[in-house]
């Protein structure tokens, strides 16, 4: 930027639109507070907030003709940064997460829970998937100007959230011509958090009629105050050294973030035409240099070389759930409604489909699975797989507001079985737009073999019997 002067745009156009988004989060946060039957909704102030940012988008357009984030007050090309912003957002939330410190084994008992959830979350991709690409296909006969892979976006928007289905959209669009694509992907993002709400809600107002009993709006009530063990560890660097201990955090999820575009940048040189798709993975790059950056943490504590903790577990999930809620209210409020028209049919179907499919797919293996705790087990697993952890976090709450019961542990470490087995849908997702029927029918086979994994006891013990 040359000769530029600090009042320009340019200067102060990503800041203002960063504050926008906090100002929305805030006003939905307040919103939530006065407004009963918002709180009711637990629909999440990131969600609203980004909704509110959405509406206000429209409304401004319709009235002036201009976007509303490309004007000179958000430099221009604010449309562009929303999307920036969430694609960085979810990759940096991916990082601290990993970089928390684990405590403690399980029992085998417990490994068998957690993998059975990291299973169900996979399957519950894939039959979102099989649904959604089974969906535009049939559609794409009709409207033959359709993308008829778009149904793959179902479990990216659904599953994953406004990152990934921003990243799939917009491979599609740059690689597949599919115009419009990363409005389509974040749009199914946000009917799986209106999913995840409502549904949510109507499945406590059953479970309350059945006499049922949880603690409504309980996020009011003020909490237990948090313990200084909850805060710091005994050996954690204190909090005002000679770096600041949120400083050093910011470092780590940096150096490992810096750490994954390497990676990326030089297989990108290799894989020529793959480079959009594989800087998709940016998460996923991103979560691999987060376990590298831990375990160094680790061997030179160990070791005795660096003698005491410096990354905290509580700013972590302070700085994960920062970095989400960005996410979320910067993917929502970058849709772009003027380039969907058309497809406002069948995104209706897909979110109607993937909600109900999701529900009674999930309802059936947690009771089937979870015996002891299935309501605060699908409770969770819904809000994930239909908005993010976070939603299911807010929806088990309901229920089980101590965590009491391990609902909440299975959603943190069924992370790994997860990637491992959610890695060749990512994978498939790239053929689509190729070879769509080839992909339903891979899709499907695969949806197979995860259930017969999911389901593995039972069928062993009917094959004895």
């Amino acid at each position: 930027m040359e000769n530029f002067n600090f009042w320009d745009s340019e200067v102060w156009g990503v800041f203002n639109l960063i504050a926008v988004l906090l100002g929305s989060l805030l006003l939905a946060n307040s919103l939530k507070k006065l407004i009963p039957a918002l709180k009711k909704s637990l629909i999440p102030s990131s969600v609203l907030g980004g909704l509110l940012l959405l509406i206000v988008s429209v409304i401004f357009e319709a009235v002036s003709g201009k976007e509303l984030f490309n004007t000179g007050f958000f430099g221009g090309n604010g449309s562009g940064v929303l999307e920036v912003l969430t694609y960085h957002a979810l990759a940096l939330g991916f990082i601290a997460t990993t970089l928390k410190p684990s405590n403690g084994k399980f029992g085998k008992e417990r490994s068998r829970e957690v993998f059975d959830t990291g299973v169900t979350t996979v399957s519950t991709y894939l039959l979102q998937a099989v649904l959604g690409l089974g969906i535009t296909i049939v559609a794409a006969l009709i409207a033959k100007d359709l993308f008829s892979a778009a149904g793959v976006l179902l479990p990216f928007g659904y599953g994953q959230g406004t990152g990934q289905a921003l990243n799939y959209g917009n491979i599609y669009e740059q690689e597949n011509g599919f115009v419009g694509g990363r409005s389509f992907g974040l749009t199914i993002a946000a009917f799986g958090f209106l999913s995840a709400s409502i549904g949510g809600v109507i499945h406590l107002n059953i479970l309350r009629e059945r006499g049922k009993k949880y603690d409504w709006g309980h996020e009011d009530i003020e909490g237990e105050a948090l313990r200084l063990a909850d805060i710091q560890a005994p050996n954690e660097s204190p909090m005002n050294g000679s770096i600041d201990k949120l400083t050093m955090q910011l470092v780590l999820i940096a150096l490992a973030y810096l750490i994954a575009y390497g990676v990326m940048a030089l297989l990108g040189n290799l894989v020529g035409a793959l480079k959009s798709i594989l800087f998709g993975f940016n998460f996923l790059l991103g979560v691999l240099a987060a376990v590298l950056v831990k375990a160094v943490n680790n061997f030179l504590m160990k070791k005795g070389i660096v003698r005491r903790q410096h990354i905290s577990a509580f700013l972590m999930t302070r700085l994960s759930g920062f970095f989400f809620d960005m996410m979320i209210v910067a993917g929502i409020a970058a849709i772009r409604i003027n380039v969907l028209k058309g497809c406002w049919a069948v995104i209706l179907i897909l979110g109607l489909v993937g909600a109900f499919a999701t529900y009674f797919f999930v309802r059936f293996v947690t009771k089937k699975l979870f015996p002891d705790y299935a309501e605060e087990q699908f409770m969770v697993m819904y809000g994930m797989l239909t908005g993010t952890a976070s939603t299911g976090i807010i929806l088990l709450r309901e229920l089980d507001p101590d965590f009491k019961t391990p609902a909440a542990e299975n959603l943190v470490y069924q992370n790994f079985p997860a990637m491992i087995f959610g890695f060749p849908l990512m994978l498939l997702a790239a053929i689509a737009p190729e070879q769509p029927l080839l992909t339903l029918g891979i899709l499907a086979a695969f949806f197979v073999v995860m259930l017969l994994i999911l389901f593995r006891n039972q069928l062993f013990r009917r094959k004895n019997r």
